[in-house]
C-alpha cells in the first residue's frame, strides 16, 4: 500500500471478511488475533484481485518498509533535512545500514540509493506533468542543490531533459506507477 486510497482498498478486504485488526498503515496490517488459514487464502486473494500481494516474509516486510521510508522521504524531503537516507532508514528500521543495503539489493536486484534516485524522478515526471512549478521550484521542493543537478539527473534517468519530457504528446506514458519503480 502506497497512497491512501491502498490503504482504504485494503481497510475494505478486511472489513468484507469480517477480520479484526487493531492498526492499518501504509504497507502494513496489525491484526488482533491469529489469521485462519481460510481467512489467509482469503485475504491473498482478495488483495491479489486488486494488485496487492499479502506478505508474511521478514526479509520481504523488511524491503516492503524501506520502499515505504524512501518513498516518504522522496516525497517529503523537508522533513528530514540534514539528515541522510542511510540515518533515516537505520533509525525506522532499527537494523545497521550493510544489513539493509545488502538484503534490500538482493531482493531487488538494484541499490537503495538507485531505488531512491528513480522515486525521485517518477515524482519529477508527476509535478512535471501537474505543470503547477517550475523547473527551479521543482528543484527546490525536492532539496536539490540546483536546478542543473536536477536536469542532469533526470535526462541521466530517462534519456530526455526535463524540457523535452513536459513537451511530450503523451507525457504521462512515460510514467511508471510507485510499484514498478
Amino acid at each position: 500500500m502506497v497512497c491512501n486510497r491502498c490503504k482504504m482498498a485494503v481497510e475494505n478486504i478486511f472489513k468484507e471478511l469480517h477480520i479484526p485488526y487493531s492498526d492499518l498503515q501504509l504497507g502494513v496490517v496489525t491484526l488482533e488475533g491469529t489469521l485462519k488459514p481460510t481467512q489467509r487464502e482469503h485475504i491473498q486473494e482478495s488483495l491479489h484481485a486488486i494488485g496487492f500481494e499479502l506478505i508474511d516474509d521478514k526479509n520481504t516486510r523488511v524491503i516492503e518498509k524501506i520502499k515505504l521510508v524512501i518513498i516518504d522521504y522522496t516525497r517529503q524531503p523537508y522533513q528530514y533535512l540534514n539528515r541522510n537516507l542511510s540515518e533515516i532508514l537505520c533509525d525506522n528500521l532499527f537494523l545497521e545500514y550493510s544489513t539493509l543495503s545488502a538484503l534490500f539489493s538482493s531482493v531487488s536486484g538494484t541499490s537503495i540509493e538507485k531505488y531512491a534516485i528513480f522515486q525521485k524522478i517518477e515524482y519529477i515526471k508527476e509535478l512535471l506533468i501537474y505543470d503547477e512549478l517550475t523547473l527551479a521550484e521543482i528543484a527546490e521542493k525536492l532539496n536539490y542543490s540546483s536546478t542543473a543537478y536536477l536536469s542532469n539527473q533526470f535526462k541521466k534517468n530517462t534519456g530526455l531533459t526535463p524540457t523535452q519530457f513536459k513537451n511530450l504528446n503523451n507525457p504521462t506514458a512515460l510514467r511508471r506507477t510507485l510499484d514498478q519503480v
